[in-house]
Parts: structure tokens; C-alpha cells; sequence
């Protein structure tokens, strides 16, 4: 069903990819927009070791939320920061591909749970989170992307 990688000697384990998505800042979600176009939109995120799910938060409403209760096949590609070799002028970068199928969370509790955690990957406080959350808890949706195949590789940009 999924295409392997056509460059085998950069692909990187997946353990390597868990560790590019635990670590990554931000990634790219595209989905299947209005009239068939493809929608990129950068995004905040969280991989869930436990799960293997990766998860977003955002508006209740738009054109990412219009796009994934349409169609729920989606891809998210994440890049890790440029490593630089000693006497090497080019960048080493890796680079996580996942494909799967994504919801809208319903579950109230769940969707602020998600929130909260993504929350904490980026602001530098708990409590900057929850003052945040406490005023936005009603205006903000998650969402769940369930991992059907995942790829990386380490490239080398000379």
C-alpha cells in the first residue's frame, strides 16, 4: 500500500524517527483541501511514545478542520536540526514522513488533556499553559493521527 523508500542507504530506523518526532519543534500537516488541492499547514505537535499518535491542536473551525473530517488520510513530515560535521561544509539533516488517518477528538477531557500537553512542549510554564487553556478550553479543537506507516532518512545537503 505504501511506497518503500526509493533511496534505501539514507533511511534511518524507527527509532531514529521516534526520536526526530519527539524532538522536533514543528512539522508540517497536509491533507486533501477544498476542491482537491493539496494543504500544507505548519504546525505545534506531540508524539505520544505510549500510543505511537501524534497529536495537534488548533481552531474549532477552518479550513485544516473542513479538510480532515472530509477526507482523513494525511501526511506529516517533520525535520530535525542541521548538524554540522567537523571539516564538512554541507548540512546533515533528518527528515520523518507519516502517513495515517486523523480525528477531531470529541472527548472533552481528552481534547484538553492533548492541549495541555502540547501546551507544555512549548510555553516555559505550567501555569502559562493553564491560564492560557482556562481561557481558550471552549475555542480550541485536537486532533489524533493515528500512525499507519512512517519513514526517515538522513540526508546529506552537498
Amino acid at each position: 500500500m505504501f511506497r518503500e523508500m526509493r533511496r534505501i542507504k539514507q533511511q534511518i530506523t524507527e527509532a531514529e524517527c521516534i526520536e526526530v518526532l519527539k524532538t522536533g519543534r514543528r512539522g508540517v500537516l497536509s491533507v486533501l483541501g477544498d476542491d482537491d488541492y493539496p494543504y500544507g499547514i505548519p504546525v505545534d505537535y506531540i508524539y505520544d511514545e505510549e500510543t505511537g499518535n501524534l497529536y495537534f491542536h488548533g481552531a474549532p473551525t477552518g479550513h485544516k478542520i473542513d479538510a480532515v473530517t472530509k477526507h482523513d488520510k494525511v501526511c506529516f513530515t517533520v525535520f530535525d536540526n542541521e548538524e554540522f560535521r567537523e571539516g564538512d561544509w554541507a548540512a546533515w539533516i533528518r527528515s520523518v514522513i507519516v502517513f495515517g488517518r486523523i480525528k477531531v477528538i470529541e472527548d472533552r477531557e481528552k481534547r484538553l488533556s492533548v492541549t495541555r500537553r502540547i501546551g507544555l512542549k512549548y510555553y516555559p510554564t505550567a501555569e502559562a499553559v493553564d491560564e492560557i487553556l482556562n481561557r481558550t478550553a471552549d475555542r480550541v479543537a485536537a486532533l489524533e493521527l493515528c500512525v499507519e506507516h512512517m519513514t526517515g532518512k538522513l540526508v546529506h545537503e552537498e
